[in-house]
């Protein structure tokens, strides 16, 4: 299969799925998600394959989310984001779905991460069952303050535990790698010029376990965490996402007719004084 926005490479046991949009930072376009799924399903159907390394190329992993073609409408997905309905439809199927599918992908997985991850970006790191990152890293999640309710799965309470969480997500903070490793967001930090062969390092280690009992295990762990409410609480946040960004963009509407308005009042007044 080609691709444009990934690469997708096996090596023995392992496969490593590479976001290929350095110029962008790596943000993710629907493109790149349609191809990280594709890519993903490879993976599980190659029974050679046992664990995926996720990486990407150039300084950073994923500045988050790239809207540029939806908000242009040039994306396939920009008229149905006009209605509500539309735009839950599409969050829920390339956001949301597309994410929870990977942290239930039956194999074990990686993320490599390094420079700027964040947003949509520490939102897919964090699918994955290991991170490693590089001591450039720096994770953040800054969209609280463009009135939004963070990105579409709210991962920051199961990652950071609550109260971190809340400074994390409310200060805007930017946690570098090594306060990550401290506080439990990842699993090693690394040199940068070390973070491929780390990754690979951890990867080899991992295909040691058979698969059935990586897949068993890995499939006790999540369902430990969604007995706890983990899916429950990621969907809670997304429907909250999606009221408040609704909100938030009528308010934005409504504001702009009412100055159109105002306006045309003002208009009206300077064309009777001429009078």
């Amino acid at each position: 299969m080609d691709f444009s926005t990934i690469r997708y490479e096996v090596d023995g046991a392992v496969a490593t799925i590479t976001l290929a949009r350095p110029d962008q930072a790596n943000a993710q376009n629907s493109r790149l998600l349609d191809e990280l799924d594709a890519a993903f399903d490879l993976a599980d159907a190659a029974d050679a394959v046992r664990v995926v390394i996720l990486a990407a190329d150039g300084k950073h992993f994923s500045a988050g989310h790239d809207l540029k073609e939806l908000f242009a409408g040039e994306d396939p997905w920009a008229a149905m984001r006009d209605t509500a309905e539309g735009k839950l439809h599409h969050e829920q199927v390339m956001y949301f779905d597309r994410c929870v599918k990977i942290r239930d992908f039956r194999k074990p997985t990686i993320a490599a991460v390094q420079g700027v991850c964040s947003a949509a970006g520490l939102m897919l790191a964090c699918m994955c069952d290991l991170i490693v990152a590089a001591d450039d890293a720096r994770f953040s999640n800054p969209v609280l303050r463009m009135s939004g309710a963070g990105v579409e799965l709210l991962v920051e309470p199961w990652e950071l535990g609550p109260r971190k969480a809340k400074e994390f997500l409310l200060c805007a903070e930017t946690f570098d790698a090594a306060d990550a490793e401290r506080f439990g967001l990842v699993n090693r930090v690394v040199p940068r010029a070390e973070l491929g062969s780390a990754a690979r390092e951890m990867a080899d280690k991992v295909a040691l376990v058979p698969p059935v009992t990586a897949q068993a295990v890995k499939g006790s762990i999540n369902h430990m965490l969604d007995l706890q409410g983990q899916r429950e609480s990621w969907r809670y946040h997304f429907m909250v996402h999606q009221h408040v960004s609704n909100t938030a963009a009528a308010l934005g509407a409504m504001q702009q007719r009412t100055a159109g308005g105002m306006d045309a009042v003002k208009a009206e007044q300077q064309r009777g004084h001429a009078e």
